[in-house]
């Protein structure tokens, strides 16, 4: 299948285009075939040699072609040609015409089997620059926002895109040997990332390690080299960057120069030196650069000297007039202090000097200053009698200003570096200029001393690195504090100040790890920055700093006219102490308490390691073990004051060394005391938020890894540069320390997913820690300066109260200066099982509304309290049978988990009448008994005053001594009435009152009798 190729190949100087119309594997194999074989002979005008296709048994024949097409008279006839692998040594190249190796002449070279690349004025034939964009747009198109984006020819080397476009540069060669590709480079930013890979010519990627492919990062300003081997056929070969600006910060780009390739069969001709580059003799294998105020042309064998009014630097194809000399031109320096304790400023040329002094418009160089006193020594040196400062011998201590002492008996020095006058420049200090383009500025002043602080010197051009590196040989624990068990081994503290016009930018690295700890951009006024040492390892601190990062030095190689932009008093950052604590082999400026042996022991006097978590007692310099729940504050253990309280809701690990929460938490509420067990939320829990875009669409991810409690307060949650790693793995044991991982409660990485921008793999970067320090857990919403600002989430409507914990990094970093801190809020939701959910809030998305607070909210029904008799009630069933069931039952919602189980179902016996029934019952017999008792009671009464009224009658009657009646006539028109006669009988309100009346001696009673019928009809 014909397909359109992109690529364009070139070899040893000739190129050539590729019909588009060939089948892409015809055309690598016949191209690079060709350009091979192109040899133009100085006794043959009209035509030139060239070798066939290898056939199948590794060989071919030599025909002559002729410039002009069409005529073919008197052309040699074709003879049988070198063996396929046939190639030249280093330094000489094969003659077609007699088909014999022959040694390059002076002012070229060759590589015999191999080629380099090493001009940079454009990029050369055969390289294509690819901006791709593995993210379509909103429609399915591809963004158009990379277009502009390549690799940028600088003159000396070549400069990757520094925008988070992907660009790609591409070269194919054919090689018909096994061979290797090799280039020289820097990669000094970690926020771009860069790959370097092989394809065959079906673009499938050959088998690579991850070292080979992962490049390393470099320090600043230094050039390292990446060899690959390479399999004999076509490689495409293929460096890739991809720039990484999620904080909106420009990245350093990636340099590339010097690209060698070997294994190709052989070379038909020599390439000449450079402009500006030399070889004096014949057969060389490679040219050298003319020394500074020479010059050269393409293919010279020897270097011009310039005029005397004229200068050059190293590489130069052309000299530059000389500028009358300029303030720019020179620096002070302070003269080391004499015998007498003086010294005094002096004057100095910039070297190498190029102005011209005595031409009208010219500034002489200042005279020199007045002598006068010198700076004291700094702590831990003492003054000789020639006012030279020395360091204070091993057991001594000196405060710079009086001679050295012995510490006291119960005491020990404190060993370190503490700089504060700046005379002399510290042995143990060094000072350089790098140039990214190697402009060889490193014979100018990096930094100058300036007495009470050292500021940035002259450099070379705008954007040199000016370096200042101290050499820490590793970290030595006070005696006392050797048997701690915490993370810090050491502390460096420095004071700084930057006075920018421009873009500067100043870098605080650790060489080792060539990563950058902090930086800062623009004018800063005077502030303080301590970083903290977490590993003991020998480590070399460097600040570095540049007026612009952008390419102003810009070499044209066919001119070699460097423009050169020099801001000394304007652009300069200014460092006044630096304090570094715990060196090993350090000065001491004071001695501490130690802790004693006991005086029964015959070196009652010597200092020993208190235990882990103990301090030192102030009344009888012995080890005394912290009180429960405190921990040591790292590097002060003198006095109970050291043991520092920790915060609610936490205790101190076995050693006291940190405060951690064991997953409990009890909080007491309107009477009742709600218990939390979290232990199914001890292991680290991941987030991710995102996908979010930058500008140009790069997409990226935010990951947190959260360890929130357990694991004996060890730092559980691990975030690791994945690219970093895989870059450091071939570093030194005491450098691979450094890699950058970050061990913490809750870290963060920054992750470029692999569908986002065509990776093979997800990268991660810019991994930092929020929370390395536990300060509590609590329901409130404040703690130690921090709000957990609760109305960033919504309302809790479980009742339930939500428990805050609470963290803190005590790395400050530029715009955080108490560190980043971060609140976890617990929240009991039995909607949420198992784990839970983790989320942050929806009006800080990034989990962070400031940058150095961090909020997140973890809904679980594991972070509901434990479960009490208060959480459930008993349902009683029926009787049934004799037999009564109950049962329990949660409350419902039921908020609560693990704790009290729910009782089992218990029955009990019963009978079917209710109680109430039977009391009802009861009740009612008892009174029925009652009333029968009361009406038989006054029954027999009745019938005992009926008896005793008839006597009464009876007795009357024999006596005749009944009573006369009224009246016993009729009375006018009165009816004469029945014969029976009715008693009235009394009511038995009436009986009861005539029994009283008898008991008061009352022997009658009054009886009405209505006729003497009636008496006979009672007695008859």
């Amino acid at each position: 299948m014909a397909i359109q190729s992109p690529y364009a190949f070139s070899l040893w100087g000739s190129s050539l285009s590729l019909p588009l119309s060939l089948p892409l594997s015809f055309s690598l194999t016949f191209s690079l075939s060709l350009s091979l074989s192109l040899s133009l002979s100085n006794t043959h005008t009209y035509y030139y040699y060239e070798y066939t296709e290898c056939d199948s048994v590794g060989s071919r024949w030599r025909v002559a072609i002729p410039h002009i097409l069409g005529t073919c008279s008197a052309l040699p006839t074709p003879t049988r040609g070198t063996d396929c692998s046939f190639s030249c040594a280093v330094g000489e190249f094969l003659e077609m015409s007699a088909q014999q190796c022959t040694p390059c002449a002076a002012g070229s070279y060759s590589l015999g089997s191999g080629v380099r690349f090493d001009q940079w004025d454009t990029i050369p034939a055969g390289f294509t620059s690819l901006a791709t964009y593995m993210d379509p747009g909103p429609s399915g198109e591809e963004s158009q926002a990379c277009n502009s984006s390549s690799w940028t020819p600088q003159g000396v080397y070549l400069e990757s895109s520094r925008d988070e476009c992907t660009v790609s540069l591409v070269y194919a060669v054919h090689l018909e040997q096994q061979g290797s590709v090799s280039f020289s480079y820097q990669y000094p930013d970690n926020n771009i990332f860069f790959e370097f890979y092989v394809q065959n010519e079906q673009c499938q990627e050959m088998a690579q390690t991850d070292d080979q492919k992962w490049i390393k990062l470099t320090t600043n300003g230094e050039w390292d080299t990446h060899t690959v081997n390479l399999k004999s056929g076509t490689n495409i070969l293929y460096w890739r960057t991809t720039g990484i600006l999620v904080g909106g910060k420009m990245v350093k780009p990636v340099l590339l120069r010097n690209i060698q390739i070997e294994g190709v069969a052989y070379t038909s001709e020599c390439f000449p030196c450079r402009p500006g580059w030399f070889s004096s003799a014949p057969g060389s294998s490679s040219c050298q650069p003319c020394p500074r105020n020479t010059s050269s042309h393409k293919g010279a064998a020897s270097c011009t000297p310039c005029p005397d009014t004229q200068y050059s630097h190293e590489g130069w194809s052309q000299c530059k007039e000389r500028p009358p000399c300029s303030e720019k031109d020179y620096f002070q320096i302070h003269t080391a202090c004499d015998s007498e304790g003086k010294t005094q400023v002096m004057y100095r040329w910039v070297e190498p000097r190029i102005c011209e002094e005595n031409v009208t418009g010219a500034v002489a160089l200042p005279p020199t200053g007045e002598r006068e006193a010198c700076p004291p020594c700094n702590p831990g040196y003492y003054n000789t009698d020639d006012s030279t400062c020395f360091p204070c011998p091993p057991g001594t201590h000196s405060d710079g200003t009086s001679v050295c002492e012995e510490c006291p008996a119960g005491t020990e020095p404190v060993l370190g570096y503490e700089y504060k006058w700046w005379n002399v420049l510290p042995s143990n200090m060094k000072t350089s200029c790098f140039n990214v383009g190697n402009s060889k500025c490193d014979d100018m002043n990096g930094w100058e001393v300036a007495g009470d602080h050292i500021r940035s010197g002259a450099g070379g051009s705008d954007n040199d690195y000016l370096i200042l590196n101290l050499h820490v040989p590793g970290f030595k624990l006070p005696t006392s504090l050797a048997g701690m068990t915490g993370t810090e081994f050491g502390r460096i503290t420095f004071v700084f100040e930057t006075m920018c016009s421009a873009d500067c930018e100043l870098y605080f690295m650790m060489v080792k790890s060539t990563t950058v700890v902090e930086s800062w951009e623009g004018s800063k006024e005077r502030q303080s920055y301590t970083h903290i040492m977490t590993r003991n390892a020998s480590v070399s601190y460097t600040w570095a700093f540049q007026r612009t990062n952008q390419a102003q030095d810009v070499i044209t190689l066919h001119t070699h006219i460097l423009h050169k932009h020099i801001y000394i008093h304007i652009d300069v950052v200014i460092l006044y102490s630096v304090s570094v604590t715990n060196v090993q082999d350090g000065v001491a400026s004071a001695c501490r308490a130690c802790a004693l042996l006991s005086q029964s022991s015959q070196r009652s006097g010597s200092c020993i390691p208190c235990p882990a978590g103990f301090y030192i007692d102030r009344d009888t310099n012995r080890c005394q073990e912290c009180p429960p729940n405190t921990y040591l504050s790292g590097h002060h253990t003198y006095g109970e004051d050291a043991c520092l309280p920790c915060g609610p809701g936490s205790k101190s690990n076995k050693e006291h060394s940190r405060c951690y929460s064991d997953c409990s938490y009890s909080h007491t509420e309107h009477n009742r005391t709600l218990t939390f067990d979290l232990s199914s939320l001890s292991p680290v829990a991941s987030l991710t938020i995102g996908p979010s875009f930058t500008s140009k669409g790069t997409k990226y991810l935010h990951v947190f890894n959260v360890s929130l409690c357990g694991h004996q307060g060890k730092m559980a949650a691990v975030c690791t540069d994945n690219v970093t790693d895989l870059a450091n793995k071939d570093m030194g044991s005491d450098s691979t320390q450094f890699v950058n991982s970050v061990d913490s409660f809750i870290c963060q990485s920054t992750i470029i997913p692999a569908d986002g921008r065509g990776f093979r793999m997800a990268l991660a970067s810019q991994s930092i820690s929020l929370a390395d320090t536990f300060l509590g857990a609590t329901v409130d919403s404040d703690l130690d300066g921090i709000n957990a600002r609760p109305e960033l989430f919504s309302d809790n409507s479980k009742g339930i109260p939500d428990i805050n914990f609470f963290y803190r990094s005590t790395q400050a970093t530029g715009s955080c200066e108490r560190g980043r801190s971060a609140v976890m809020t617990i929240r009991c939701n039995p909607e949420k099982m198992d784990r839970g959910q983790l989320t942050v809030p929806s009006a800080c998305p990034a989990g962070t509304c400031d940058g150095c607070t961090f909020h997140f909210l973890w809904e679980s029904g594991s972070a509901c309290p434990r479960c009490t008799q208060d959480d459930y009630h008993q349902i009683e069933g029926a009787c049934k049978g004799g037999v009564q069931v109950t049962l329990s039952v949660w409350n419902e919602p039921k908020l609560c988990t693990k704790g009290m189980s729910l009782p089992a179902k218990s029955s009990a016996p019963c009978e079917a009448i209710a109680l109430w029934l039977k009391v009802g019952v009861g009740g009612g017999a008892f009174l029925a008994v009652l009333l029968v008792s009361l009406t038989f009671y006054f029954w027999k009464k009745n019938k005992r005053l009926e008896y005793k009224y008839s006597r009464l009658v009876m007795s009357a009657n024999k006596e005749c001594e009944l009573p006369v009646a009224d009246s016993c006539a009729l009375a006018e028109g009165e009816e004469p009435e029945d014969d029976v006669v009715y008693s009235h009988k009394p009511s038995l309100l009436g009986k009861l009152r005539a029994i009283a009346n008898k008991r008061e001696g009352d022997s009658s009673e009054s009886v009405q009798l209505k006729s003497s019928q009636s008496e006979r009809w009672v007695w008859g």
